[in-house]
């Protein structure tokens, strides 16, 4: 890894986590091929401080800015890409606190976070429509209340300690917040994508989980726009983060794979591949793809945390946010094209031997595919033509409230 692309501020947080992703990027392979779960990686980058980076430091985190955080996770993205996902939800809770009123709830959880702890997300469920089963009722014997029902695609609650649950009750939608312990809640590794596979994003359940009231975070309506906030791009910015840390995965790969080899194709005898220009411009080419993925990347975290500081100031309009969103979506449209783009031309350095298990070079475009299938661009492309065309604001429901 190096440090020519960050930004000159960022430099020092990559030399505190740097020793880190590199021993991470280490067993990625072997995790891979074994179908181990990162466990320790993930106790790891807590125990470091790396899940509390956008904390404020009056509650045990960071305190940094958005474009260096995103540098950051591109450079775990890099060492070992299912980790930015595990830990996407518990990134975006931290910035759905940072947007609420400072309270003692957002207190609270704030410094819950910035001790080490982390949140899994259970809002997403596996039915033939969209839905929300999960349900809060009260409990007789108490009062207290009682959570039931199930979830699928629960990213990263294999590994957190809170789990952030999308229910409602008689009233509205709720968000709920409830330990990855307590009794009758039940976590199944039964995630079976092609890609990201150590994600853990499969099924939770809810066996009558009793919650008292400072549990239920926020009330929302799920049919309501999500309006005046970062957290759509937020979240879109971290799958293209990690989408840009694969881009980086690969130009390493192809160019370790190409300076250890000997033999070219149609050349007979020995020969230096790193010295052939064909390939010194597929290696052009992948690193050209790298680079500007990382770009967007960056300059998307800098609209967004100008964004962030006018908001301080009451300077933020919808109009901003709304600005936020489609140009997140356009960024959205091309690094995914890039980075696929780079996953299939890694094997134009070498021959049937990029094809070996050992490698497992694969891994990069079944991961990368994967997460450019969790959000819809070709929706996203849609709304981007009808905002510019008709001055219609993107309008999706996702139903995390703010306050």
């Amino acid at each position: 890894m190096t440090q020519a692309s960050l930004p000159t501020q960022s430099a020092a947080l990559l030399a505190r986590f740097e020793p880190l992703l590199a021993h991470i990027a280490q067993g990625s392979i072997a995790r891979e091929n074994d179908r181990e779960l990162p466990f320790d990686a993930v106790h790891q980058l807590k125990q470091s401080g790396f899940s509390a980076l956008r904390v404020p430091v009056e509650f045990g985190g960071s305190g940094v800015s958005l474009p260096q955080f995103f540098a950051l996770l591109t450079r775990l993205a890099e060492a070992e890409s299912n980790l930015p996902q595990i830990l996407r939800v518990n990134a975006g809770f931290t910035e759905l606190l940072l947007e609420r009123k400072d309270d003692g709830d957002t207190r609270h959880w704030l410094g819950i976070i910035g001790s080490g702890q982390t949140f899994g997300a259970a809002t997403s469920e596996r039915t033939d429509t969209t839905n929300n089963s999960v349900s809060v009722s009260a409990d007789s014997q108490s009062d207290h209340r009682r959570l039931n029902g199930e979830k699928y695609y629960s990213t990263g609650t294999l590994y957190a300690d809170w789990i952030l649950v999308r229910a409602h009750d008689e009233e509205s939608d709720l968000n709920v917040l409830v330990s990855s312990t307590a009794p009758g809640v039940e976590r199944v590794d039964d995630w079976d994508g092609f890609g990201q596979r150590l994600t853990g994003s499969g099924t939770t359940r809810f066996d009558n989980v009793l919650i008292n009231q400072s549990q239920i975070l926020d009330r929302y309506y799920a049919s309501q726009p999500r309006r005046n906030t970062i957290i759509t791009a937020f979240y879109q910015t971290v799958h293209l983060a990690t989408l840009a840390g694969i881009a980086r995965a690969i130009q390493r790969d192809a160019v370790a794979f190409t300076q250890a080899r000997t033999r070219t194709f149609g050349i007979p005898g020995q020969s230096s591949p790193r010295d052939n220009p064909l390939v010194q411009r597929v290696v052009g080419r992948l690193a050209s793809l790298a680079w500007s993925s990382e770009q967007l990347v960056q300059a998307i975290a800098t609209t967004m945390e100008n964004l962030q500081q006018a908001r301080k100031f009451g300077k933020a309009s919808t109009d901003d946010y709304i600005a936020l969103d489609v140009q997140t979506f356009q960024a959205q449209q091309v690094i995914i094209g890039q980075v696929l783009e780079a996953s299939t031309l890694l094997f134009e350095v070498g021959g049937a031997s990029a094809t070996s298990d050992k490698r497992r070079l694969d891994r990069h475009w079944r991961n990368a595919r994967t997460l450019a299938s969790h959000n819809p661009a070709i929706q996203r492309e849609a709304a981007i033509g009808d905002f510019h065309l008709n001055g219609n604001a993107p309008s999706e429901r996702f139903g995390l409230a703010y306050a």
